[in-house]
């Protein structure tokens, strides 16, 4: 992709791990997502674990999208199709805009490396009042996977043609 003479412009994002199970100390995909976040330089702005709970989920990333200081909230876990599984339910009161090509674009890159198991996935991307969310499956390789090649691109603004990190302001103030 062609780059453009933009600066690039490091971005606040916020890390929430959905999990009944996982520790600070054994949170691999949440390490994956800040490390990749903080190579490309942008600024971990917070992070926390918390449990597959639809109230304390939804209460969690509204915090972060009513935080001016936030630009972007990643999670991971919770997107599967299990009875626990409710990170894009509780989410969705607070979508703005969908950003259906993010899931469309995941999955197509999953596939290639999982196969169909790929269609359990409901990983998906929105807009909540002019804060970028971006709601990722628990496993490591997805996260490693979406962030490499979806995320971390878009969240630079040198790259072209377009990218979410340039819209930002716009997404926000327009």
């Amino acid at each position: 992709m062609p780059e453009s003479s933009s600066s690039f412009l490091p971005l606040n994002v916020a890390v929430l791990t959905v999990s009944d199970t996982r520790t600070p100390e054994d949170d691999t995909s949440g390490n994956v997502i800040e490390e990749q976040l903080l190579r490309a330089g942008h600024r971990l702005g917070s992070r926390v674990i918390c449990r597959d709970d639809r109230n304390a989920i939804r209460a969690q990333v509204e915090q972060w999208v009513r935080d001016e200081g936030v630009d972007v909230v990643i999670t991971t876990g919770g997107t599967g199709l299990t009875q626990r599984d409710v990170t894009p339910e509780a989410v969705a009161p607070l979508v703005t805009k969908p950003i259906p090509g993010f899931g469309e674009l995941f999955r197509f890159l999953s596939y290639q490396d999982i196969g169909t198991s790929t269609i359990q996935s409901r990983a998906e991307a929105c807009v909540a009042d002019g804060t970028l969310l971006f709601l990722l499956p628990g496993s490591t390789g997805a996260c490693q996977l979406a962030l490499e090649h979806i995320i971390v691109p878009q969240l630079d603004r040198r790259k072209k043609p377009c990218n979410l990190a340039e819209l930002l302001p716009r997404i926000r103030y327009e």
